[in-house]
């Protein structure tokens, strides 16, 4: 079972990017997932969550700029980006409570990360 993530690239500010996360595996259930990102030298963070009900949550720094979305058919939650800031530069990592057959219980898995670069 692993989480991929892709997406993530430079973009001059102002710009736009879509990062996309796909679950594989003995998937039999998604719960909550998640996009964190981490810049050089801070802690990794909360930047925006989706339940299986979707309902959404945000960080306060990307609110109506980002927005969150998942295709629980394909296993695969997406963050648009749009209007991006020289701050959002960091690495993104998606973040999914998944049951799976070798876990049969809610466990947490990490993708490996996407490197979003946003120039001045």
């Amino acid at each position: 079972v692993q989480l991929q993530a892709s997406g993530g690239g430079l973009v001059q500010a102002g710009g736009s990017l879509r990062l996309s996360c796909v679950g594989s595996g003995s998937i039999l259930n998604i719960n909550k997932m998640e996009w964190y990102r981490q810049a050089p030298g801070k802690q990794r963070e909360l930047v925006a969550g989706i339940t299986s009900g979707l309902w959404t949550n945000y960080a306060d720094s990307v609110k109506g700029r980002f927005a969150i979305s998942r295709d629980n058919a394909k296993n695969t939650v997406y963050l648009q980006m749009n209007n991006l800031k020289p701050e959002d530069t960091a690495i993104y990592y998606c973040n999914a409570k998944m049951i799976t057959t070798d876990r049969p219980y809610e466990y947490e898995y990490w993708g490996q990360g996407t490197q979003v670069t946003v120039s001045s």
